[in-house]
């Protein structure tokens, strides 16, 4: 389960002067599609470590099938500065069972290339899995790249913009994802990496404080680049083929005219204001 902390865009401001992000005193929040993947990955552990094998389990008005298993273990990742820990700290109280750091300097300025690179290192070192749950995408660069990167780092396949995974049977599982048409059914082959885009009935949770007490005691650890064994001039800048050359706002908005008074008296105005600016003849 891979996630990242970002700043909390509503409070984002930008440096006039060199053009880049504000983060100094900027809150840090869990990336909201993170969140969404993580919460799928916990359901379904919980739904397949039931006692019943092969059986139908009704879960948020869906049918699940799914083959019993213990010892699932959902492992959260995350590459970034030290700060990060308080978004996997976060992912541990929601119901997450390990956290793994991926921190260096070296990592500094990864664009999604090396951030995919690292990632897939870090993964590599923690050993077998089935799933690996992505957000579909980060609030602070929208570029939904690492997820379908990172699959072809560890040469799995992929199934994006998933918002639930209603069956796990042996080796296999089967997704429904987001499409402009409606929803697309996939049949995939495990190991497998999704990306999770939430319904927009998604509300994310906040884990109780016994939840967050409970999460200081989960293992937790940190990797720099040398725990990684990875080609150093593949992280950070140097293995970045792109690089942000500059950061702005878009352009304001100018304000839109209001019309309040009757329907009747309204719509003369509104034509009148069309004729005028040559929008209608």
């Amino acid at each position: 389960m891979c996630v990242k902390q970002v700043p909390d865009t509503t409070e984002v401001k930008i440096d006039e002067k060199t053009n880049t992000l504000i983060r100094e005193g900027v809150p840090s929040i869990l990336n909201p599609f993170d969140q969404f993947a993580l919460e799928e990955a916990i359901r379904v552990k919980k739904v397949s470590e039931s006692k019943i094998p092969h059986s139908f389990i009704a879960q948020q008005g869906h049918n699940f099938l799914c083959d019993k298993k213990e010892n699932d273990e959902i492992v959260v990742v995350s590459m970034g500065p030290s700060q990060t820990r308080n978004a996997l700290m976060k992912c541990l109280a929601l119901g997450a069972d390990k956290a793994v750091l991926l921190s260096d300097r070296v990592f500094a300025g990864s664009d999604t290339f090396a951030t995919s690179y690292t990632l897939a290192l870090g993964i590599r070192k923690i050993g077998e899995f089935d799933i690996i749950f992505c957000g579909q995408q980060a609030i602070d660069g929208d570029t939904a790249q690492v997820g379908p990167e990172l699959a072809n780092n560890l040469g799995i396949p992929q199934v994006t913009y998933v918002e639930k995974v209603e069956k796990i049977e042996g080796r296999k599982l089967v997704a429904y994802s987001q499409t402009d048409e409606g929803y697309r059914i996939t049949e995939a082959k495990m190991p497998v990496l999704l990306t999770g885009t939430p319904p927009t009935s998604f509300e994310p949770k906040n884990p109780p404080i016994r939840s967050i007490m409970t999460a200081k005691k989960k293992p937790f650890v940190v990797w720099c680049a040398n725990d990684l064994k990875g080609e150093k001039g593949r992280y950070g800048l140097n293995g970045s083929p792109t690089q942000v050359i500059k950061v702005y706002p878009p352009p304001v908005r100018e304000k839109g005219v209001m019309i309040t008074d009757t329907p009747e008296i309204a719509s003369k105005k509104l034509v009148g204001m069309l004729v005028e600016n040559k929008i209608i003849k």
